[in-house]
C-alpha cells in the first residue's frame, strides 16, 4: 500500500508541512513519542466519536471516525469563526497535494479555491467542499498517560455544507478520516511531528466506555501497566481485491483471509478461498457476503445447538439468535460459544475471535451471532466491522504496510477502555 505512493507524492507533504510548528510552550518531539486521542461509542448509530480541539481559540469538537476515510472534513457554517483559517488556492502546493493523493476528487472553482469531495460514508451522500487550513491541536503521550498538547498551525481539511451530518451521531461536527492516503490523518501527523507512519485504534467495547487511538509507534501501556504494543501478531496490508484498474487509489484497509474455522472445522465455500477483507469502523457488525455466510452459519449452528440451545427469532440486523433458558427450564446460562479463527497467510497466523466478539447480548434472555449477510453483490468477501474489533488493539503501519492485532485484549487482563487519560500509574 504504502510502496504504491510516487516519491514526489511525499516530497509535496513535506512542502506543504514544513511551515508546521509546535505551539506557545513547544514540546521536544521526537520519533519515540506518540499522540493520542479519546474514542467512544454512540449509543443509537453504534458510531465511534473521538475529540480534536481546532481553531484559533481551539474549539472541541466531536467527529465520527471513518477508518478508510480520506481526509478529515467539517462543517464550516456560520457557527465556523477562526482567526487561522484559510482555504487553499488553485495552483498552491496544498491543491497539488490533495490532487496527488486523490482519484481525481479535488478541482477549482470560479473563485479560484480549490475544491474537494467530502463524504459521508454512512449516507453514501456527497458533496463538494473547499479543501482549507487551520490549527490543529491533540495531546502527546509517552504511551503511559497523555503529555504537552501538540498544535499544528496549517493543517489541511475540507469544509463541507450542514447537511452532510445527516445520519452521524449526535453532536458529530464532521469524519476524521484514517485511511492511507496522502491527506489522511495518519500521514498529515506523522509527517508534520516526524514520527513514524503508524496508528493504532482500540474501540470500546460500550457506550460507557472510553477506548482510544494513537498516532505513532508504542509502546501503548494499559492498566495494570501491560504494553499491549507487545502483544501484536502481524499480517501484510493488501492493495483493494476489488480495483478496477490498477491505477484506482481506495484509502481503506484490506488483509487477505485464506479460510476461517470455527472451533477448528473449515467453513466452506465451495472450494474457493476467502479472499480479501476489509477493516471498518463504518459497518457496526462483520459482513459475509451471502455464499461465505450461509457455509459460516450453517457451521456455527450445528456447534451451538449441539449444546442443545434453543433458537430463537431473529432481532434485526442479527439473523441468528438463541435463548440463553434451557429447554427444560432453569436457571438461565450461558452456552460454550464456538471460537471462530481467521486464518491469515499460514496457518500459525490466526486472528481468533471469541464470544465477547462474536455474540451480541440482546437482552437478558437472547443472544445474537455479530454477523450478518451482507448480500451476493457484496464486493469484498468479508467486511470486518466494528463489533468484532471492539477491545482489541490494532495497529496499522504504513511504513511496512502490515497490520498488527492482538486478539481479545480481556484474555490478558486489560481492555481498551484501560488506558489512563487522567492520571499515572
Amino acid at each position: 500500500m504504502a510502496s504504491s505512493f510516487q516519491p514526489h507524492f511525499f516530497s509535496l507533504i513535506f512542502l506543504v508541512l514544513t511551515s508546521f510548528s509546535i505551539s506557545q510552550t513547544p514540546p521536544i518531539i521526537h520519533p519515540d513519542i506518540a499522540l493520542v486521542l479519546p474514542l467512544t461509542k454512540h449509543a443509537s448509530t453504534l458510531q465511534y466519536v473521538t475529540i480534536i480541539s481546532q481553531r484559533t481559540p481551539l474549539v472541541p469538537l466531536n467527529v465520527t471516525v471513518d477508518l478508510g476515510g480520506q481526509f478529515l472534513w467539517l462543517c464550516c457554517g456560520s457557527r465556523y469563526i477562526s482567526s487561522s483559517y484559510r482555504p487553499a488556492r488553485c495552483g498552491s502546493t496544498q491543491c497539488s497535494l490533495a490532487r496527488s493523493a486523490g482519484r481525481g476528487r479535488s478541482k477549482c472553482d470560479s473563485n479560484g479555491t480549490c475544491i474537494l469531495l467530502p463524504e459521508n460514508v454512512f449516507t453514501s451522500k456527497v458533496s463538494a467542499g473547499d479543501l482549507s487550513e487551520d490549527v490543529l491541536s491533540l495531546q502527546s503521550t509517552d504511551g503511559l498517560i497523555p503529555k504537552n498538547a501538540v498544535t499544528i498551525p496549517h493543517f489541511l481539511f475540507s469544509c463541507a455544507p450542514k447537511s452532510l451530518l445527516r445520519g452521524l451521531a449526535g453532536g458529530a461536527e464532521g469524519v476524521a478520516g484514517l485511511g492511507h492516503g496522502g491527506i489522511g490523518l495518519p500521514t498529515l501527523l506523522s509527517t508534520a511531528l516526524n514520527f513514524t507512519r503508524k496508528f493504532a485504534v482500540c474501540l470500546p467495547p460500550s457506550t460507557a466506555t472510553t477506548g482510544v487511538i494513537f498516532f505513532g509507534d508504542g509502546p501503548y501501556v494499559f492498566f495494570p501497566g501491560i504494553d499491549v504494543s507487545k502483544l501484536l501478531t502481524f499480517t501484510p496490508l493488501i492493495k483493494n481485491p476489488n480495483s478496477v484498474y490498477a491505477t484506482e487509489k481506495t484509502y481503506e484497509y484490506f488483509i487477505r483471509i485464506k479460510s476461517i474455522l470455527i472451533n477448528g472445522k473449515q467453513v466452506s465455500n465451495n472450494g474457493n478461498g476467502i479472499g480479501g477483507a476489509k477493516i471498518s469502523t463504518v459497518s457496526p457488525y462483520s459482513l459475509l457476503k451471502t455464499s461465505i455466510y450461509n457455509s459460516f452459519t450453517n457451521l456455527f449452528l450445528k456447534e451451538m445447538m449441539a449444546q442443545n440451545v434453543t433458537r430463537v427469532s431473529p432481532v434485526p440486523p442479527l439473523g441468528v439468535c438463541f435463548s440463553r433458558k434451557p429447554p427444560d427450564g432453569g436457571a438461565l446460562f450461558w452456552p460454550a460459544i464456538p471460537v471462530i479463527d481467521l486464518v491469515l497467510q499460514n496457518e500459525k497466523v490466526f486472528w481468533r475471535i471469541f464470544e465477547t466478539n462474536s455474540m451480541v447480548v440482546v437482552d437478558d434472555d437472547v443472544v445474537c451471532l455479530g454477523f450478518l449477510d451482507g448480500g451476493v453483490n457484496q464486493r469484498t468477501a468479508i467486511v470486518i466491522g466494528g463489533f468484532q474489533l471492539e477491545d482489541n488493539l490494532l495497529q496499522f503501519d504504513l511504513e511496512s504496510s502490515r497490520l498488527g492485532f492482538t486478539s481479545s485484549l480481556l484474555l490478558r487482563q486489560t481492555s481498551c477502555a484501560n488506558f489512563n487519560f487522567t492520571s499515572t500509574f
